[in-house]
């Protein structure tokens, strides 16, 4: 793969996540009447927007948090506090875009959950409260210990991925169901390709491309961050210590010890010499012995 740097496609990652959630904003403003709370066709316009932008955009940039480079030295402490409210923030979007459709169903005698595209979606709304219940209970949580947060890390990374995908599926196919039953009845059946069917069409491809380019993103191992200098269960530095065989043991070593040598001074042929100066390194502290 291309050395590619991380910052100008993370610009453009998100530039394309933008313009997914305004396709889906002017599909619902322009096409399907604009948006209202009074339980009409209106209302199960916040779906859409609500799931593309939490579950979609959102959910990437939650994914993506530990890819920049701020995050790769120092405590990751704030980075996993960004990403779980980021997370957190996509979670309470899909909780009210599922209210919305829930009451537009409800006022207007439509079951519920009967079609394959809402079966995947609760299913994903599901997976990903367990992640995020799992997630801040391993990572956030002081008490968890370092096994269990080493163990449980890789099976966090793999379902975070596989929710991305879930959550792409879902959308892509309500936007295919909706454009079914709303020009059922239209004036152009989908079949003829109305403007509106080429339109929803497009917004179904961009958020197949947003999904991929994070999930191609999340795999680079270059854009990972290194953990060997900051592993999951250290938010501090760990004390130095004596490597094996030195004088002294294994004592810990003072931090003066690792300060670079100072100057000190000294008499030039002895200490009865007369005349000038000259300096010569010295460490300014010693280890302990």
């Amino acid at each position: 793969m291309l050395d590619l740097p991380f910052l100008p496609f993370c610009i453009l990652l998100g530039g394309l996540g933008f313009v997914c959630v305004a396709f889906v904003s002017a599909w619902c403003q322009h096409w399907r009447g604009g948006f209202a709370l009074d339980g009409s066709t209106r209302t199960f316009n916040w779906h859409p927007v609500l799931m593309v932008t939490g579950m979609v955009v959102l959910y990437g940039a939650a994914a993506l948090v530990y890819r920049l480079p701020p995050t790769w030295s120092g405590p990751k402490l704030p980075w996993k506090v960004l990403h779980g409210a980021l997370a957190l923030a996509a979670f309470s979007l899909a909780v009210l875009g599922l209210a919305a459709v829930f009451r537009f169903h409800n006022d207007h005698g439509t079951p519920n959950m009967y079609s394959l595209h809402s079966w995947l979606g609760l299913a994903t709304i599901l997976l990903f409260s367990c992640q995020w219940l799992a997630g801040f209970s391993a990572f956030l949580l002081p008490w968890a210990p370092a096994w269990l947060r080493a163990l449980y890390k890789p099976v966090h990374i793999f379902f975070g991925s596989t929710i991305l995908m879930l959550s792409v599926a879902s959308c892509v196919s309500g936007i295919n169901e909706k454009l079914f039953f709303s020009l059922k009845n239209g004036t152009t059946e989908y079949k003829r390709l109305p403007a509106e069917a080429v339109f929803a069409n497009t917004l179904g491809l961009l958020i197949v491309l947003f999904g991929v380019l994070v999930l191609g993103a999340l795999a680079r191992p270059s854009w990972k961050r290194p953990d060997a200098d900051s592993p999951d269960s250290r938010q501090v530095p760990a004390p130095l210590r004596r490597p094996a065989g030195s004088q002294g043991g294994f004592g810990e070593l003072s931090w003066g010890s690792c300060l670079p040598p100072q100057p000190r001074l000294a008499r030039a042929g002895g200490a009865q010499a007369a005349g000038s100066l000259t300096l010569s390194p010295q460490p300014l502290l010693t280890a302990e012995r």
